[in-house]
This record gives structure tokens, C-alpha cells and sequence, in this order.
């Protein structure tokens, strides 16, 4: 069965195990977004152009919007979740180093404000930061919660005290 490209949005997650595990989320900008905090980040995603998979697209988008290539390394597959806007978001997790941080992203055009006859561009992402997972959840998007269960689900089979690097996260 083909994908339908337009509903289908791909993300990896960059994570950090150990006792306080950590993920990376970013902030989407332009004006809807900003000043908003909690419950407005993301995981780094976007749609899966025509033709192509979603874990290509996954690493295309994380590279757009973080502006760093994602994290090498093998990958956890976090599945797929429904979102209320009708969209599925299939999204992978990779092990990172804590030296990971935001660059830059790529940008888009909205009339603005609306009704303006005003074009102008804006970031798609503003800013990336590490959280801890306890805070992660308080600041990423509710249809997105999903995959932090299942990420903390596989860290917690692995171990709190992998005596990995321990992150410094907000």
C-alpha cells in the first residue's frame, strides 16, 4: 500500500541514556508560536515528500531543522501515532552525544499578520534545547507524548545505571 506523502509526517528523537535520561526537542517558530512553552516543542519532523521513506525523511528533517546531521548510530523504531489533525508520525529514536545543539533551520513564508498582503519569512524552528525526560513531557506537544512512554519504556529495559554520560538538561 502506498503512503499517502501528505499525512505522513516522519521524526527521530536524539536521546541520552543513563540515570537522568534527556531528549532533544525543538521549538517551532513564526509568530502562532511565539512565547508559547509548555506543550508547544516537538520532535524534530516533518512530511515525507513523494517517494520517499519515512526514516530518510525522518533524517532529512532532523538535519533541516536542527541544522546538524542526525545522530549515527542504530535506532530505536518508536512506531507510528494518529494525530487528531489526521496526520500519522513515524518516528525513530538515536543516541546522541550531549555535545548535540541547535544550529539553525530552515525557513517558511506566511502572510503576516493575516489579511496583510504581507509576506515574510520566519524560521521553522527557533530553537532546540535537552530536556529531562520528566520535563520533556510537560514541554512537547500532547500528540506527541506517546513517544516519550515508549522511549522511556525501552532506557528503563536497558537500565537506569548504564554508566553512560549524564546529560545537562533544563
Amino acid at each position: 500500500m502506498a503512503l499517502d506523502v501528505r499525512r505522513v509526517t516522519a521524526g527521530l528523537i536524539a536521546y541520552l541514556p543513563g540515570a537522568a535520561p534527556a531528549v532533544f526537542l525543538v521549538h517551532p517558530g513564526g509568530p502562532f508560536w511565539a512565547g508559547r512553552d509548555e506543550g508547544a516543542w516537538s520532535i524534530p519532523k516533518g512530511l515525507c515528500e513523494k517517494g520517499e521513506e519515512p526514516l530518510a525523511a525522518a533524517r532529512r528533517e532532523f538535519e533541516e531543522e536542527v541544522g546538524r546531521p542526525p545522530p549515527e548510530g542504530p535506532l530505536l523504531d518508536l512506531g507510528e501515532i494518529p494525530q487528531r489533525s489526521g496526520k500519522l508520525i513515524h518516528a525513530w529514536a538515536a543516541r546522541a552525544e550531549p555535545t548535540l545543539a541547535f544550529v539553525s533551520s530552515n525557513d517558511f513564508e506566511i502572510e503576516w499578520p493575516r489579511r496583510s498582503g504581507r509576506f515574510v519569512r520566519f524560521p521553522e524552528v527557533d530553537r532546540g534545547e535537552w530536556f529531562a525526560l520528566d520535563l520533556a513531557r510537560r514541554k512537547l506537544l500532547e500528540g506527541q507524548l506517546g513517544f516519550l512512554d515508549r522511549l522511556a519504556e525501552h532506557l528503563g529495559a536497558l537500565g537506569a545505571g548504564s554508566g553512560d554520560p549524564a546529560p545537562q538538561p533544563r
